[in-house]
């Protein structure tokens, strides 16, 4: 089997985020930056399919500038094989990544693609549905579980939905998309690390790969959230329910 698997860098979640002084983006000064962790659960899934199908190839995919490679090859020393880089200045729509991950899947044949559902710095959540539609290909979304059929030609998917679990059976290939409950992610040890070195890590400048690339939307305005109030006590049930009609305008 070849088991693609996406690779996103964003600040790390203890991080303080500033909005620039233009107010369309944030300040990367002084800002650690690790792998998204729902595509650490997505690298960290691949590698027990791996152990559990001798032969098999885990191979990341990031999107980005250089810097990038640090979070790849944390990847690679937690346990996967290889590593692609698609070198891009600006940061990509979500379309956008679909299409560039679409060009990939159609170079390498991956038997089984894994996503994290969504990247915690913009929350999109609609990268893996976009490229099932492209590809046409069948998908899984918010899997708590993965399992592969006797026959490594199927997977079945236990997945979350709003009423409890739902299992789907699909053939491969697939698009799967991790939700957070999934798996723990493994360290990398520190042989891993040493070897991650000598792994390959194959970079392409997006416009090899003839994506239009172009932004269809733009950021107006950040800002961040008001500051809280403080509450404050009320006298009575009654007294709760006109503030609450009166002042906060909720019943």
């Amino acid at each position: 089997m070849k088991i693609l698997v996406t690779v996103k860098r964003v600040p790390d979640p203890e991080t303080v985020v500033k909005i620039a002084p233009d107010g369309v983006g944030i300040t990367t000064d002084n800002v650690k930056w690790v792998i998204n962790p729902f595509d650490e659960i997505a690298i960290e899934e691949g590698l027990r399919l791996k152990e559990k199908v001798s032969g098999t190839e885990v191979v990341l995919v990031s999107i980005g500038l250089k810097t990038a490679q640090e979070q790849l090859r944390t990847g690679l020393a937690m346990g996967a094989d290889r590593a692609i880089l698609v070198l891009s200045d600006q940061a990509l729509e979500p379309l956008a990544v679909a299409r560039v991950l679409q060009k990939l899947v159609d170079q390498e044949k991956p038997d089984l693609v894994i996503l994290g559902k969504q990247a915690i710095d913009d929350d999109s959540n609609c990268v893996g549905q976009m490229l099932a539609e492209l590809l046409g290909w069948p998908q899984a979304t918010f899997a708590s579980k993965v399992e592969l059929g006797g026959d490594q030609r199927s997977t079945k998917v236990t997945r979350e939905v709003d009423g409890g679990l739902e299992t789907l059976a699909t053939p491969l290939p697939a698009i799967v998309t991790a939700d957070l409950r999934l798996n723990e992610p493994r360290y990398a040890s520190l042989p891993g690390i040493m070897k991650a070195r000598k792994k390959e890590m194959k970079e392409i400048p997006v416009a090899d790969l003839g994506v239009d690339v172009t932004p269809k939307a733009r950021i107006v305005k950040l800002e961040t959230p008001p500051k809280r109030t403080g509450g404050r006590k009320v006298g009575s049930v009654q007294e709760l329910v006109q503030v609450l009609h009166n002042e906060a305008k909720v019943i």
